[in-house]
């Protein structure tokens, strides 16, 4: 049975972050939603800008779903900086909020390890503040991998018509691609209990046995500042979205940040102004660096050629019309053989561009 919302109350929702950064700067502004409703909706028409404290205005236009700065700009240290918007007659501000202290990234590092049973990489961070004022941190990353089709071939079937198909050679790359994921957890440290402002911590772990180290990894690690207050919410935020399936056994109140109604003190509105220093550090690493003799990892999918007699007929071995409709589909992919003896694999095993990008980064190192 489909979930009802029985009670709902609609709350304007902003995602903004300032940073470090001399670029063109984004803020999310939606809705709450229903469970019965799709998703969450992006406000338009809104004002949006942020002002620092010495006067000057940097106005967000609206683009594809969020607010972007007109002109690329970064927070500067020393400065203060307060968040504007109006949206549907009602007028929303947040605390003024200064740059925390910049601490780069010292290094980022694979170390061997092995976690419950599971042998694999912890990839560590480590960051240093000898002025021991930055306490607070928060980590991203966005790990990029090489792709390789095991059952790539360097022709392919393509549909011609009702009952005919021609084997071609391919035009594009789809043995050799690339796939980006970017992490989803709130990672979250800081240095309060420590006699230093140091960091040394595990942020990712990689089995031995994941596919997306079979070949060459590559992991950029952001690192951001925060203050206290926004480090509180963002752990709060961790503590209410951490558990598995959409309904848990915590039941949140309501979660506020440094954002207010202006216009209407009754008005909620969630999310959080955040102001944080960021530094980043990008490395590359092989399989066989760390695993010189292991077996590499399986293939992203469970691959197998399977063979298929293409003709027409009365035959039960004479399937043409199943191989137009799963080529039509896109549901296999050419391996081998002549017509009308063929031999098919599903698609994700013989044209990588199913499932990532044949277009290699542009900060891709081999």
């Amino acid at each position: 049975m489909a979930l009802q919302t029985n009670t709902f109350e609609e709350i304007l929702v902003v995602e903004s972050i300032l940073t470090d950064e001399l670029k063109q700067h984004e803020i999310k502004i939606t809705k709450t939603y229903k469970f019965e409703e799709s998703g969450p909706k992006a406000v338009l028409n809104a004002l949006v800008y942020i002002k620092d404290d010495s006067g000057n205005i940097y106005p967000f236009y609206y683009d594809d779903g969020k607010y972007i700065s007109q002109q690329p700009f970064q927070a500067l240290s020393g400065r203060k900086y307060q968040l504007y918007i109006t949206a549907e007659n009602k007028t929303y501000s947040s605390t003024l909020e200064k740059l925390p202290t910049q601490t780069p990234i010292g290094e980022v590092t694979p170390t061997l390890t092995t976690k419950e049973g599971v042998k694999g990489l912890d990839i560590y961070v480590k960051s240093y503040d000898p002025t021991n004022t930055s306490k607070y941190y928060r980590y991203e990353y966005e790990e990029t991998y090489r792709v390789e089709a095991p059952y790539w071939s360097s022709q392919k079937a393509i549909v011609t018509g009702p009952q005919s198909i021609d084997i071609n050679y391919r035009d594009s790359e789809a043995r050799v691609c690339y796939k980006t994921d970017n992490s989803t957890d709130i990672i979250l440290i800081n240095t309060n209990n420590q006699s230093e402002d140091r960091i040394n911590s595990p942020i990712r772990f990689i089995s031995d046995k994941n596919p997306i180290i079979t070949h060459r990894y590559s992991i950029l690690v952001k690192q951001y500042v925060q203050n206290s207050a926004t480090h509180t919410y963002y752990k709060t935020l961790k503590e209410i979205s951490g558990s598995e399936g959409t309904l848990s056994q915590n039941q949140p109140g309501f979660l506020y940040g440094n954002l207010k109604c202006e216009s209407d003190p009754n008005t909620k509105i969630i999310g959080l102004f955040d102001v944080s220093s960021v530094s980043e550090k990008r490395i590359f690493f092989n399989f066989r660096d760390y695993f010189p003799t292991e077996d590499i990892p399986p293939y992203f999918y469970k691959c197998e050629e399977f063979f298929m007699l293409f003709c027409f007929g009365t035959s039960p071995e004479c399937v043409g019309f199943d191989i137009i409709y799963y080529l039509n589909s896109n549901q296999i992919a050419y391996f081998r053989g002549t017509k009308p003896r063929l031999y098919f694999v599903d698609t994700p095993c013989g044209d990588c561009t199913s499932f990532s990008s044949n277009i290699k980064p542009s900060f891709w190192i081999d």
